[in-house]
């Protein structure tokens, strides 16, 4: 049955092979469980409730993603979004953390509106082929360096500064023979060793050998209080707190144009670089099942509103899971499954340090480098805006600000060439809202 529904045979893949891929995503997406709630705690919003509802909502989004899209992508609470949630609305415009969810609640609506009208469809179709092979070696720029900070390697020295912006983002190299450096270099040999010799786990095995690594090393720890299950926090504190009193402000209108934005895109271009990577576009580099897949995260988002969580968007950490061999649905359904056991396993999934997932996105990153040689640099109107679009995503740390540069030089460089017929009407109309949103920031 499992076969049949999530097409197997036709993308020349098994259920231990979708399994298995399910499980190293999950492993690299598991850290949300506990960064999420740490920083929209921030606001005042119940801590234990958060984990829960971070939970929910992944495994909401991630189970449309399965069973409607049928995409091996995972699906939680987004990293950036969080930031802008807690320390934007609330900490810098003085909004309620009720106030932040309605934002997100009513984003998830609109989403869900764009999506049936394939708004958002059009939006990915009029992505040029060039900028959609440089989405995807930017990402791979992107969550290696994410994984090498996460392991100590690299230092960015990024911290919240308040207003949801980030300080000291010139990277450095880190303390390579410290700790976490070197559990990392444990799970980056075992994984490449067990890759040459064809073996499906080895991001998995992986990040296994390196959380074990770690335990004589002082990195991994057992639970405090020596429990690996426990029931769910309750979500009355943060559920169903949504506030309507000012939500036809001009504050309410920018906050919805800036996370419609961000997310859009950071959606778009996870959804654009993941499947490119897996080969699941088809001959005219368009996403299969766009509409179905754009309507995981506006389900999940809606949901996250509702349940008392931030924007849910696609993750580049799906990269893993795809590198391990997933290639349909079953994955990112296992990935829903895990994060439905988290609920009751979640001081197990708290032992994997950071540290231990940093060699899948590391080797993640590598493998999405190969789209580079998919791009013309011979034209150079083609070879700039493939440029920014690749360097500004970890210089930035932000996919959607990599597509904003990328897209905007290329509408630029076309019109001041006399090519503005090669630009579509959808291309115009995002370039003049990409300079609202810089005015409006």
């Amino acid at each position: 049955m499992l076969s049949t529904f999530f097409r197997l045979s036709e993308h020349q893949t098994t259920v231990k092979k979708e399994i298995l891929a399910g499980l190293t995503t999950f492993s690299t997406m598991a850290y949300i469980l506990a960064v999420n709630p740490s920083i929209l705690s921030a606001t005042g919003m119940d801590f234990n409730a958060l984990i829960t509802a971070t939970a929910l909502a992944a495994a909401i989004g991630t189970l449309v993603m399965a069973l409607y899209a049928r995409l091996p992508i995972g699906v939680a609470p987004g990293m950036g979004l969080n930031a802008f949630f807690a320390y934007t609305i609330v900490a810098g415009m003085g909004y309620s953390w009720q106030f932040a969810l309605t934002a997100v609640f009513l984003e998830g609506v609109i989403f869900i509106f764009l999506s049936m009208f394939r708004i958002r469809e059009a939006i990915i179709n009029s992505i040029p082929e060039n900028l959609k092979h440089a989405i995807s070696v930017g990402i791979g720029l992107l969550i290696a360096l994410i994984g090498m900070a996460n392991a100590g390697i690299i230092e960015t020295g990024m911290r919240p500064v308040g207003d949801g912006k980030l300080d000291g983002v010139i990277l450095k190299i880190g303390d390579v023979t410290s700790t976490g450096p070197l559990i990392a270099l444990v799970g980056l040999l075992v994984s490449a060793v067990l890759m040459y010799r064809k073996v499906n786990a080895a991001l998995l095995i992986g990040i296994l050998a390196a959380t074990v690594a770690g335990i004589p090393l002082g990195i991994t720890h057992w639970p405090a209080n020596g429990h690996l299950v426990s029931m769910p926090p309750s979500l009355a504190p943060i559920a169903l707190k949504l506030q309507f009193g000012e939500i036809f402000s001009m504050k309410m209108v920018v906050i919805l144009f800036t996370l419609l934005m961000v997310n859009l895109f950071d959606t778009v271009g996870t959804l654009i670089g993941l499947c490119n990577k897996a080969g699941l576009l088809d001959s005219n580099g368009r996403l299969p099942r766009a509409k179905q897949a754009l309507m995981a995260d506006a389900v999940g988002t809606t949901a996250a509103g509702l349940l008392g969580t931030s924007v849910v968007t696609a993750y580049v950490e799906s990269a893993s899971g795809i590198a391990a061999g997933g290639r349909t649905g079953l994955t990112a359904l296992t990935v829903a499954g895990m994060f439905l056991l988290a609920l009751f396993f979640a001081p197990l999934f708290a032992m994997i340090p950071q540290a231990a997932t940093a060699p899948a996105l590391i080797i993640v990153g590598m493998l999405m480098m190969g789209a580079v040689t998919k791009i013309d640099f011979n034209d150079i109107t083609e070879a700039i805006p493939a440029f920014l679009a690749i360097v500004l995503m970890p210089y930035s740390y932000s996919i959607a600000e990599g597509i904003v540069f990328g897209m905007l030089s290329y509408v630029l460089l076309k019109v001041l060439t006399g090519q503005y017929r090669a630009i579509s009407p959808v291309m115009y109309i995002l370039s003049v809202l990409f300079i609202v949103s810089f005015l409006v920031k």
